[in-house]
C-alpha cells in the first residue's frame, strides 16, 4: 500500500511552492476551475487544508467551517501555515486508526483514514495543476505522485448523480492517446489536459 501521508506531504508541498510565487496581480488570473480565479482557488485550498487537518482528530466538524473564507492581506501565508496544518494532523500519531468526518464528502462519512487522507492527496495534485495552468509554468507534479493518483481517481464516482456544476468535479473527458499519468488524472476529474487561459 502507498505511504498516503508521503504522498500527500509532498503533494501539498509543491502547490505551496507554486503559491509562494503567487503576487497580487495574479489573484484575478482565471483557472481550469470553471468561474475560479485564482482566489477562488487559493480560498478553497485554505479550507480544505485546515478541514482535513481537523478531520484528521476524528472529531465531527460542521459544513460551514469548511466553506472558503475571503483571502487576508498575505494569502501567501495563509496557504502556507494551511499547508503546514495539514502536515502535522497526518504525521500525529495513531492517525491512521481513526474515521475522518468529512461533511462535503457524499454522507459526511466517517471515512477510513487511508481513504480521506488519498482524498486531499488528489486534491492538492489537480489543484496543483490548476495553479500551474493558471500561472502559465509547467505543472511541478512529480511522475511518481501522478502514477500513485491514477489509481485513486479512477475510483472518483463519474456519473450525473457525483458530478457537474457546483460539485467537486466535472464530468471526465478524453486525455488523449498515449497521455501522460498527470494529463489523464485532470481529464478523469473534468479538466481538458491541453486547457490555456482565455486570451
Amino acid at each position: 500500500m502507498p505511504d498516503l501521508i508521503e504522498l500527500s506531504r509532498r503533494s501539498a508541498l509543491a502547490t505551496a511552492d507554486l503559491v509562494a510565487t503567487i503576487k497580487p496581480a495574479d489573484l484575478d488570473r482565471p483557472t481550469p476551475c470553471a468561474g475560479w480565479a485564482i482566489r477562488d482557488l487559493l480560498e478553497h485550498q485554505i479550507a480544505q487544508n485546515h478541514g482535513f487537518a481537523f478531520a484528521a482528530t476524528g472529531e465531527r466538524s460542521e459544513l460551514e467551517s469548511w466553506q472558503p473564507r475571503p483571502l487576508g492581506d498575505d494569502p501567501v501565508a495563509e496557504h502556507t501555515a494551511s499547508v503546514q496544518a495539514v502536515i502535522d494532523a497526518f504525521a500525529a500519531a495513531g492517525v491512521l486508526e481513526r474515521r475522518f468526518h468529512l461533511p462535503e464528502v457524499r454522507d459526511g462519512g466517517p471515512f477510513p483514514a487511508a481513504q480521506a487522507i488519498g482524498f486531499h492527496f488528489i486534491d492538492c495534485v489537480v489543484h496543483g495543476w490548476d495553479f500551474a495552468k493558471a500561472l502559465g509554468v509547467p505543472p511541478n507534479v512529480d511522475a511518481d505522485l501522478a502514477e500513485a493518483a491514477l489509481p485513486l481517481t479512477e475510483q472518483v464516482p463519474d456519473s450525473p448523480a457525483t458530478r457537474g456544476p457546483g460539485r467537486a468535479f466535472l464530468s471526465g473527458v478524453a486525455a488523449g492517446d498515449g497521455a501522460a499519468a498527470l494529463d489523464r488524472v485532470v481529464a478523469m476529474l473534468g479538466r481538458s489536459p491541453a486547457w490555456t487561459p482565455p486570451a
